[in-house]
């Protein structure tokens, strides 16, 4: 039986968050990064890094969070009715960056550990998370250099990891009303704990340490493009099949909302500033935005 180590994970989620916000803040110092430590008498506390009105980054965030209660909420009973009346606790990083400019994509990550116990019984625990890529126009190297950075954080751990949690995530990120993905995909994994404790954790780290040299290079080489307000405009009009997919399908978004001990601010700090809905809108056929549907949201191996 693995020994968990809580306080372990809790630090590396802490270290996480603040390696990345120093990134973000590298890259863009003109944004207003501001910092919102939270407590609970009951339920929890969190630390919520936002970013605002930068030249790069328009909005964003960079969240952690450790919550609990007595019995877990809906969201995640519906798959594991194991869990039911449990107590759990729960901590993750959570971030969504909404860039500028049209030709940078919106990324997302979020990395996790549950523990779930009951009075005379083995504690429940499992880690999730993962990382996905929100392109607005297609760029075939961007696209390319995000996954093999995603599989070449697998690797170690054993050869069918990648293609597992690659078609994890192209599942998950479904749109299931529009009939469309949300974007290219990355990693997405859930309820995982095979490798024992230690080395599941090693290889939570492993994914969760690869997201800045999969994001990083495509913001510093697509941050400065040139566009028009067709693209921004097209941009915007996207962001709204983002905001569609958290408010209606996102696991992590129910369950903060339905256990009643996360902070909606912080919650909802994923979606997008400006969000644009156009009736029943189509791209030019043979256009860059028509290329976005017709070429890369689609299920594919990029590597």
């Amino acid at each position: 039986m693995s020994t968990i180590e809580p306080n372990a994970v809790k630090e590396f989620l802490l270290a996480l968050q603040a390696d990345i916000c120093s990134s973000l803040e590298a890259m863009d110092p003109t944004a207003d990064f501001k910092t919102d430590r939270w407590d609970r008498e009951k339920g929890g506390s969190g630390i919520s890094r936002v970013i605002s009105d930068g030249k790069v980054f328009e909005k964003g965030g960079v969240n952690f969070s450790h919550v609990f209660g007595d019995a877990m909420p809906a969201s995640a009973t519906e798959t594991r009715p194991d869990l039911a009346g449990r107590a759990w606790q729960a901590m993750g990083v959570s971030l969504v960056i909404h860039p500028r400019n049209p030709f940078v994509p919106t990324s997302h990550a979020n990395f996790r550990m549950f523990v779930a116990d009951k009075e005379g019984e083995e504690s429940a625990w499992w880690f999730g998370g993962g990382y996905d890529l929100t392109p607005y126009y297609g760029i075939e190297e961007d696209c390319i250099h995000w996954h093999q950075q995603a599989k070449n954080a697998c690797q170690e751990f054993g050869e069918d990891y990648y293609l597992q949690f690659k078609k994890q995530c192209d599942d998950y990120f479904q749109i299931t009303h529009r009939q469309e993905p949300r974007g290219i995909g990355g990693l997405f994994f859930d309820d995982f704990n095979e490798l024992g404790f230690e080395k599941s954790f090693a290889f939570i780290k492993s994914m969760a340490n690869s997201y800045l040299d999969a994001y990083v290079p495509i913001v510093e080489k697509r941050k400065d493009n040139a566009y028009t307000d067709h693209h921004k405009q097209f941009q915007e009009y996207r962001r709204g099949r983002y905001a569609e997919f958290n408010l209606v399908y996102d696991r992590g978004t129910l369950f903060g909302l339905q256990s009643g001990v996360g902070r909606t601010e912080s919650i909802l700090m994923s979606l997008p500033p400006v969000v644009r809905w156009i009736y029943d809108w189509h791209a030019d056929k043979g256009s860059e935005e028509e290329r976005l549907t017709s070429e890369f949201l689609k299920p594919r191996d990029w590597v």
